[in-house]
Parts: C-alpha cells; sequence; structure tokens
C-alpha cells in the first residue's frame, strides 16, 4: 500500500461507514486524535486497531498531548501532567530539576499513549514567548530564552523517545513572538532576522535532528512578508531546513486552521509545493478529507525517504516503573499548579 502525503482526522468514537471507505481509497499515511476521537482507553484502542487494519499495521498514529490545557487523553481514564510552564519554572529555581520533572513527565505520557496504539506526540513546543504576544503558546512554552526552551524541549523529546513514541518539534520557526492564534486569523511577525534568529529559530537549532516537525502558520516579513512558513518556500527553504538545518520530515499544521485562506486543495497544493513533507487536516469534515486527498500525490521522493527514516528511529520503549516514576514526578514539581495527579 502506498500512502497519500497526508495525516488525517476522523469525525467520532468510531469510524463510520464512510469514513472507511475514505480510508480505504485514500490511504493516508497516518491519523491524529483528538477529545472527541476518545470516550476511554479500550474504545480508543480499538478505533486505532480498526484504523490500522484497514491501513496498515506499521501506519502511524499521531496526538496533540503536551499537559496543562493541551491534552486530548485525561481524567478520569488518564492522569492530568503539568503545563510546560511548570517545568520552567523548576529549571529557573534548579535546572537538573527541572530537566528530570520534564523527562518525567513526558516518559509517563508515552507510557499512556503507547499503551492505546499511539506512535507519535506533536511535543515539544520549541517556541519562546515575548512580552504581548498571544497566549495560546502562553504557559504552553517552557521558557522565554531560547536557551531554556531548547534545553527542555530536548527533556521532553527524549522522554517521549525513551517510551517509544516518537517526538514532533513545533512550530517551526517559532510561533511564540506571534501576536494573534492562528487558530483563527494570520499572525504577523515584524521582528527583523538578527533578533529571530537569536531568539525565535535559535530554540530549534539544537533540536535540528529530530524525527518530525510541524510548521508554523505566521508571516516573518524580513523574510516573507507575503506568506506564512506553512506556504512559503523562502522559510521553509532558508530558515527550516536552511539556518535551523531540520532534517527530519516536516508536517504542516493543521491546514483548516483560521491562518490560512483559500480553498483547502490550493492549501494543500501550495504547502507540498513550498516544501512540507506531510499535510496535516485535523477537524474530521469528510468532505474536506476527500478535498485533501484528491489533492495530494502518492508520498514519494525526499519526503518519502525522511517519513521512513523518521517512523524507523521509533524504539522499543524502555522499562519504567509507572508508579514510582509519577509519585517522582509530583514530588518534584512540589504541589504546583499543574502537577501530575496520578
Amino acid at each position: 500500500m502506498v500512502e497519500r502525503a497526508f495525516i488525517t482526522g476522523l469525525k467520532g468514537t468510531a469510524i463510520t461507514a464512510e469514513e472507511r471507505a475514505f480510508l480505504r481509497e485514500a490511504s493516508p499515511a497516518g491519523l491524529i486524535v483528538f477529545k472527541r476521537n476518545i470516550a476511554n482507553p479500550h474504545q480508543l484502542k480499538e478505533l486505532i486497531e480498526e484504523f490500522r487494519g484497514i491501513n496498515g499495521a506499521d501506519c502511524p498514529v499521531f496526538i496533540d498531548q503536551e499537559g496543562g490545557r493541551v491534552q486530548r487523553m485525561g481524567p478520569p481514564h488518564w492522569p492530568a501532567y503539568p503545563a510546560g510552564a511548570v517545568y520552567g519554572e523548576l529549571y529557573r529555581e534548579e535546572p537538573a530539576r527541572g530537566l528530570r520533572a520534564a523527562w518525567l513527565g513526558a516518559r509517563l505520557m508515552a507510557a499512556d499513549l503507547i499503551s492505546t496504539g499511539i506512535t507519535v506526540d506533536c511535543l515539544p513546543v520549541v517556541d519562546v514567548p515575548v512580552a504581548g504576544a498571544d497566549q495560546v503558546i502562553g504557559d504552553r512554552a517552557y521558557g522565554d530564552t531560547a536557551h531554556q526552551v531548547a534545553a527542555i524541549a530536548g527533556a521532553v523529546a527524549a522522554g517521549l523517545q525513551a517510551g517509544g513514541v516518537l517526538p514532533v518539534i513545533k512550530h517551526l520557526p517559532g510561533h511564540g513572538r506571534a501576536t494573534a492564534d492562528s487558530h483563527q486569523q494570520l499572525p504577523v511577525v515584524t521582528a527583523d532576522r538578527a533578533t529571530l534568529e537569536k531568539t525565535d529559530f535559535a530554540a530549534f537549532v539544537p533540536l535540528a535532528a529530530a524525527p518530525f516537525g510541524m510548521t508554523a502558520h505566521v508571516v516573518f516579513t524580513a523574510l516573507d512578508p507575503a506568506l506564512p512558513a506553512t506556504t512559503s518556500t523562502i522559510m521553509i527553504a532558508q530558515v527550516i531546513r536552511g539556518y535551523i538545518g531540520f532534517s527530519g520530515a516536516l508536517m504542516t499544521d493543521d491546514l483548516s486552521m483560521g491562518a490560512l485562506s483559500g480553498p483547502i486543495a490550493e492549501r494543500v497544493r501550495r504547502s507540498l509545493a513550498a516544501g512540507c513533507d506531510l499535510i496535516l487536516h485535523c477537524n474530521g469534515e469528510l468532505a474536506e478529507m476527500q478535498e485533501v486527498a484528491a489533492s495530494c500525490p502518492e508520498l514519494g521522493g525526499a519526503a518519502r525517504v525522511r517519513t521512513a527514516r523518521a517512523l524507523a528511529s521509533r524504539r522499543r520503549p524502555e522499562a519504567i516503573d509507572v508508579e514510582a516514576a509519577r509519585a517522582d514526578l509530583v514530588q518534584l514539581v512540589s504541589g504546583r499548579a499543574g502537577a501530575a495527579t496520578g
């Protein structure tokens, strides 16, 4: 089965007959699940098993599981985890403590994910927020300096990988300076290139070898005054692949977000032409899913090589005493808001 170059969502907690036919015909390169797809662990595992029965046993399943306010799997079936900012606070007090907590949180989330069949997490968040920026990143960020964000993001990525889950660094080349929420409208960043290279872009450089990366629907006027990074050849070639040196498989942020304009098929074509390897489409609307599939070629060439290399880098989960690790994490965060709750 040759996959098409897109990752799809689904509408609900079970695959409908129409979606089943779509998956067989379209052959997406992966599935992404959201809260609307999750009722309980048994149901989620069955959904993923059915998807893989249609699209192949090794087909990756993605999720946005960060902790804090972005947590698709949560109580009562799974623990709540700290927001990224909690690790940042710990790091400022004692770097080793912050890094250990970040690694543990990610390792424990990986255990939750892998038990259901989820193999890729859209984490870590490598965005560096600035004063006055929109709160769409906010407490999801690990700090306000490139060095701290990169350090904690590296620990999170390592924790996921130790648990057999692949990380996705986001949002390349930086969403922290945006003054609008790209879910609703297109953010425009006017900072000069030198400033961006010292802050926003710099945080991603130490993670350039990550298996997957996700683009930002953000315009950077100093480099491309017209197009967001997702559809900008300049941003992808000169910054993401160039200055940052990202070598993994590059996926778009969700193409159904309000930051992008034009028909969904045109968004797909522009993103692929700009240099994205994989299209991400999340809303589960079948008509749009069909447009995405019709506009996506088979996954081939360098995109296929990078995607195959990313998937092949997934490791067997290392042994962990989950209960002891949860207790360690709670102790590390010392009762701060957003602590893991077991």
